[in-house]
């Protein structure tokens, strides 16, 4: 990981749990505070569960969810952002826990817990809820309840959960997230405790901490809180947690240009040059952001691309920032149609980064020497873009620069995406830093109307992106009459007109058409939710495709619609009558 992501943000905390009256304490309680790279991508995490005394195996549940909970999330991958990282160990934690409440003649006494954790990550809190355990934050004086109890009531007397972890196949959490501030108090705590001490007493208790305490006096804290509800009554387990937030670091860009800028850039290279152990044997390509070059192992005869930076942008931290994500994003990303960023164990004395080399031609060269392929070998092709695409989205990482320029088609008819210097990264994106990025990073012919109006990227965007391309293969022209690229709001883009694919190619099918023509949708909630969605209509025949397209005709021109059916109907009752 990347030096300049990461930061440090300081805790002073305390927890306990209790028993009390009880012969089996049923809460588990959990805190972890990581170091380096851990803390920037992942963040500390705090988890409280209550198991459900009506529950057979709640001490288990409860101990299951705090234990595997830290284990499995902080084992996600680091580019994925906290809720996509909470909601998949939550999902799995809860089918585990519900089946293995299989075995009890009620399931839903078997493994039941109540679970809330608050994630903290960089310069933001995250909370994950279901059940009656609670999070509280004391702010300027001000205790604010951040959870809401999953409680069902009966009667005064009697109530139950309608919410809780190993309860049924399916969880339902609460989720939200908020700025932190340094000197915020948080508290969480199981029904043992807050229903036996009133706010206006917790939040005295919190008042004696809140800017002073130390970590003696945090843990003096929490025995008081358990002793007060214990008084009050309370025949429960009691358990709680405090995290108070010393400090949030905030790097400033003097400190992150340093660090980005501890490696030089490399001098000109020529052919014939050697460049710590590898031959430069050609120029690939050059532009005014970086230059490519195929390259030679000298020791082994292996052939790679070397990237290396343009000193155009030796001191612009923004822009090294971005060069060094691309060895990070390529290094995590294992897939056939995705190009493979080669990880290096000869030290480094420039910056400058290895791919793998692939000998083929872009796509755009492709579209160029096929200017009316074959409709499967676009769907072909296609479906590797796709795939390479959905290895990127489920580490929750866009592309943001999808075009024929950046897909390579190897001499074996493999795709590969290649350049990642315009992606977006979830769990890098939460990460605060004074480093700003302004206008489109990628292509605007390309580009989603919302990433060039908003600069809003999202899956729905790279869908769209892959339509025009998808377009351009099967009609040989861009789409809109090739206007996308002079559109920069909303009205130049409304006055855009869409030409069908087969009115270009007439042996495009009409459902396939269909399927281009929704991808490319101005709107991202009209376009398909998922790449796998838009490849399956361009592989299945969708039925109202030619519905829509029979309406479209009928209302544009419908002397020749009638004309056509009379002509279709004269032609069956003809066969019919020589049958």
């Amino acid at each position: 990981m990347a030096e300049h992501l990461q930061s440090e943000i300081t805790f002073t905390v305390a927890q306990r749990s209790v028993a009390g009256s009880k012969p089996v304490n049923e809460d588990a309680i959990g805190i972890r505070i990581p170091t380096a790279a851990l803390l920037s991508n992942k963040g500390v995490v705090a988890v409280i569960a209550d198991g459900v005394s009506a529950a057979e195996a709640g001490k288990e549940a409860s101990e299951t969810c705090v234990r595997n909970f830290i284990s499995d999330y902080y084992s996600t991958p680091e580019s994925w952002g906290v809720k996509k990282s909470t909601s998949q160990v939550l999902t799995a934690l809860n089918r585990w826990l519900f089946s293995q409440g299989q075995q009890f003649s009620d399931a839903k006494k078997g493994y039941v817990s109540t679970f809330s954790t608050i994630i903290f990550k960089s310069q933001t809190a995250y909370i994950f809820h279901v059940g009656d355990s609670r999070i509280y934050r004391f702010r300027n004086g001000e205790l604010e309840q951040l959870t809401r109890d999953h409680t069902t009531y009966i009667s005064d007397e009697q109530s139950y959960l309608a919410r809780a972890v190993g309860l049924d196949v399916q969880l339902d959490v609460d989720c939200r997230s908020f700025d932190l501030e340094a000197g915020d108090l948080f508290m969480l705590t199981t029904d043992g405790i807050h229903d036996f001490i009133k706010p206006e007493d917790l939040r005295s208790i919190l008042s004696k901490i809140a800017k002073t305490g130390d970590e003696l006096s945090f843990e003096h804290c929490c025995v008081e809180l358990i002793n007060q509800a214990l008084a009050n009554g309370s025949g429960d387990n009691l358990s709680c947690q405090l995290l108070r937030i010393d400090s949030l670091a905030k790097q400033t860009i003097g400190e992150v240009s340093i660090k980005l800028a501890e490696l030089p850039f490399p001098p000109d290279l020529s052919p014939g040059m050697i460049l710590e152990g590898y031959l430069i044997e050609k120029e690939l390509h050059a532009s005014s952001r970086s230059q490519v070059y195929l390259v030679s192992d000298q020791e082994t005869g292996q052939r790679y691309c070397m990237k290396t930076p343009s000193v155009n942008f030796d001191d612009d931290p923004n822009y090294i920032e971005r060069f060094i994500m691309e060895i990070w994003i390529g290094t995590r990303i294992n897939n056939s149609h995705v190009a493979k960023v080669i990880e290096q164990s000869r030290p480094k004395t420039c910056l400058y980064y290895l791919t793998e080399y692939i000998n083929g031609v872009t796509l755009a060269q492709w579209i160029k020497e096929n200017p009316k392929p074959a409709v499967q070998d676009v769907i072909f092709l296609l479906d590797q873009i796709a795939n390479g695409l959905r290895a990127m989205h489920r580490r929750e990482i866009l592309h943001c620069d999808l075009k024929p320029g950046n897909i390579v088609i190897d001499t074996n008819g493999e795709v590969k995406i290649i350049d990642f210097g315009s992606c977006y990264i979830q769990g890098i994106a939460e990460i605060a830093t004074p480093l700003e990025h302004h206008g489109i990073l990628g292509t605007a012919s390309y580009s989603a109307p919302e990433v060039v109006i908003e600069g809003k990227s999202s899956v729905q965007s790279e869908i769209f992106s892959l339509a025009v391309i998808a377009y351009e293969m099967l009609a040989g022209k861009e789409p809109f009459g090739g206007k996308l690229n002079e559109c920069r709001s909303r009205k130049a883009y409304l006055k855009t007109k869409y030409i069908p694919c087969f009115e270009h190619n007439p042996l495009i099918p009409i459902w396939i058409d269909g399927a281009v023509k929704k991808g490319l949708r101005f709107e991202p909630e009209r376009r398909y939710d998922d790449v796998s969605e838009f490849l399956y209509e361009l592989q299945t025949p969708n039925p109202k495709y030619k519905k829509e397209h029979k309406a479209a005709l009928l209302k544009k021109n419908p002397l020749l619609f009638w004309q056509i059916a009379s002509g279709l109907l004269f032609v069956a009752l003809c066969v019919s009558l020589v049958l």
